[in-house]
């Protein structure tokens, strides 16, 4: 490959990657949490918008005989975004505002020749689709400061006593009163090993199958989601082992995986 090539591969690459950065600072932990108050739903509705705008601010060039609308549709896309940040009531008035004042000026526009019908058809469809998003949003009844961790589940787990624990507790107690030389106290000590060994693989199984269900349950709402999506929501527990989960699950045909590497999502199997 010339000089010539490979600097155009490195140029394209480079603003892929600028492009990334830019597409992900929705989902930095700040972000997240205080603009979107920890919301995957209020992150999908804001990128819906997002695209709308990028939509709108392609055909404004059709415009540019009419200053009036031109300056109007510019203005419905920048406030299409500022919009979707409000906190969930006034995001709703204030979206449906602007979305019926894009329907007119499309209308217009369509009427006065100033734009085809296929452009302000996928304008409207885009349109419809927001709509729909904020119109059917409901907030959380649980927040995600709210979910019970990982130490909690565990610590709850190991409160309650299966009936196995229970049998393994009485043999224990017989073992120790039966006698008292030393075979009797390696007896003791044998079966102290076997109730910690037995207890740890029951915390262990609890843990790991409360881990999953609430992966489960993240994937079920968003659809489809990334690794990142849901470490953001479990704490404490890096994201190799939330992909160790997610292999799991697709191994027993829970999930679906699609995509590769830092693509890859994941969604509920039909």
């Amino acid at each position: 490959m010339s000089d010539k090539g490979r600097l155009k591969d490195k140029t394209i690459s480079t603003k892929r990657a600028r492009n990334a950065d830019i597409n992900d600072i929705v989902l930095d932990s700040h972000i997240f949490s205080n603009i979107f108050a920890k919301d995957i739903k209020r992150v999908f509705i804001y990128k819906k918008a997002e695209r709308l705008a990028k939509a709108i601010h392609l055909i404004t060039p059709a415009f540019t005989n009419s200053p009036t609308l031109r300056n109007k549709i510019d203005s419905i896309a920048v406030s299409l975004v500022e919009y979707a940040i409000l906190p969930p009531a006034s995001a709703r008035e204030s979206l449906s505002r602007e979305l019926l004042a894009l329907s007119s000026v499309l209308s217009i526009a369509r009427t006065g020749g100033m734009l085809s019908g296929m452009n302000a058809e996928i304008i409207a469809k885009e349109a419809h689709a927001l709509l729909q998003e904020v119109a059917s949003y409901e907030e959380p009844r649980l927040f995600l400061e709210e979910t019970p961790s990982l130490a909690e589940l565990a610590r709850n787990a190991s409160s309650s006593l299966s009936s196995r624990e229970r049998v393994a507790k009485n043999e224990s107690a017989y073992v120790k009163s039966f006698s008292q030389n030393t075979i009797t106290t390696k007896v003791k000590k044998d079966a102290r090993v076997v109730k910690v060994a037995k207890g740890q693989m029951l915390k262990d199984n609890t843990v790991k199958t409360s881990r999953r269900d609430a992966i489960v349950s993240i994937i079920r709402k968003k659809g489809d989601a990334y690794i990142k999506d849901i470490s953001t929501v479990i704490r404490n527990v890096s994201e190799k082992t939330i992909q160790r989960e997610l292999v799991y699950l697709v191994n027993k045909g829970i999930l679906v995986r699609k995509g590769t590497r830092r693509w890859t999502s994941y969604s509920l199997a039909n």
